[in-house]
């Protein structure tokens, strides 16, 4: 079998490590041909060491010395990017937040497999993704395993059987908590989520179910469905991943252990199953599968995400940048945890919706919901 050639963006997060433990499984199969971060940390140089590959990149300069020298380095704002180019068979999309849209574009424009654990770039490059996609031949496959699973179950049936999507979500620590009471939560217990270890703008985005609106506006992205087809659920032990419901009622669900290795693996080896690290899923022990409705009125987040996906016109780039800005405000103790949902709900109203239409378009917009915020937000103090 010819190794596949795989570069992962990202490689330090918790997505990018997982991806290599994957890749370390499957020696014979994969081959790493590029890694890239964001700082020049001694993680990532022991990465870039232990692995060895072509291509290093590092929006920070970095030290040419600690790095091996077969290993050819990029820095600078653009290295990711840059590394995003590079032909390969897969580019893993590790990145996170909002930053992942300029390589997620120079890797569609390669035409190979992009294997994506960002959601944002979806929500924010809309159109211009889709074009890019198409323009080349590559093929999107997601990593999240609520999108995944989606994926899985869409493999049952046509598109055109298809009554609705059912995307689950754990809720967070806090989703049997009233407003009243979520005024006054910490940011200690908005981090302690109940199933997944994650980094902590995710761990935040579960909390407020920012991360469920951003998944409802991605699988439109994905899988071609409008606001109208795509449910959500509560689930608590967080085992069925998704469900899709088809036209003759039956419904198909994903169910496995949680963990994220198994969805990064579905990735890098579609349309083929491969033996897997993850644990088998024992369902006699399982005994409750709890599952509740995710009210869009109690669930702000939702309502604001659905309200963004139907009008379009830059409104999911206003949703994901508002968010963005609202999570750095709030780590950084100047507005408390139910004044995000508030922030981006100021920032959605004051917006006018307009074609999106360019790539300037679209940092021009996530700069205004930036901005908004960071001034609405000195109201509120």
């Amino acid at each position: 079998m010819k190794q596949q050639t795989v570069l992962v963006l990202g490689s330090t997060g918790s997505i990018g490590r997982q991806t290599l433990e994957v890749l370390q499984s499957q020696p014979d199969r994969f081959t790493v041909l590029g890694l890239s971060a964001d700082r020049d940390s001694e993680a990532f140089r022991a990465q870039v060491r232990a692995w060895k590959p072509k291509y290093a990149a590092c929006r920070q300069q970095a030290d040419r010395s600690a790095y091996p020298k077969e290993t050819e380095l990029l820095c600078g704002e653009d290295a990711s990017e840059r590394l995003a180019s590079v032909p390969c068979d897969c580019t893993v999309l590790a990145i996170s937040g909002f930053a992942a849209l300029k390589p997620l574009l120079a890797a569609a424009n390669n035409g190979g497999r992009i294997a994506i654990a960002n959601k944002e770039s979806l929500v924010c490059g809309g159109a211009l993704v889709d074009a890019a996609l198409q323009a080349h031949g590559a093929q999107l496959v997601p990593i999240d395993s609520e999108q995944s699973a989606l994926f899985q179950c869409l493999q049952n049936g046509r598109k055109s059987e298809v009554r609705r999507l059912i995307l689950t979500a754990s809720g967070g620590p806090f989703f049997r908590k009233s407003k009243e009471e979520l005024e006054h939560v910490t940011l200690d217990q908005v981090l302690r989520h109940p199933t997944w270890n994650m980094g902590r703008k995710i761990t935040l985005d579960s909390a407020t179910l920012f991360n469920k609106g951003l998944e409802v506006i991605e699988a439109a992205r994905l899988f071609g469905f409008g606001a109208e087809q795509i449910g959500v659920l509560i689930h608590p032990q967080s085992i069925v991943h998704s469900m899709v419901e088809y036209c003759d009622r039956s419904v198909i669900a994903n169910l496995a252990v949680p963990d994220m290795r198994l969805p990064i693996q579905y990735a890098l080896t579609y349309p083929e199953r491969t033996g897997s690290l993850t644990k088998p899923l024992d369902l006699a022990s399982a005994h409750d599968l709890e599952f509740y409705p995710a009210d869009p009125e109690r669930f702000g987040a939702l309502r604001l995400a659905y309200d963004a996906l139907r009008t379009e016109g830059g409104c999911p780039i206003v949703y994901n940048g508002a968010n963005e800005q609202a999570a750095e405000l709030y780590f950084a103790e100047k507005i408390r945890f139910t004044d995000i949902e508030r922030c981006v709900e100021a920032a959605l109203n004051a917006f006018t919706p307009r074609p999106i239409d360019t790539l300037e378009r679209v940092w021009e917009t996530d700069a205004w919901s930036r901005a908004f915020v960071a001034d609405y937000a000195k109201t509120m103090r």
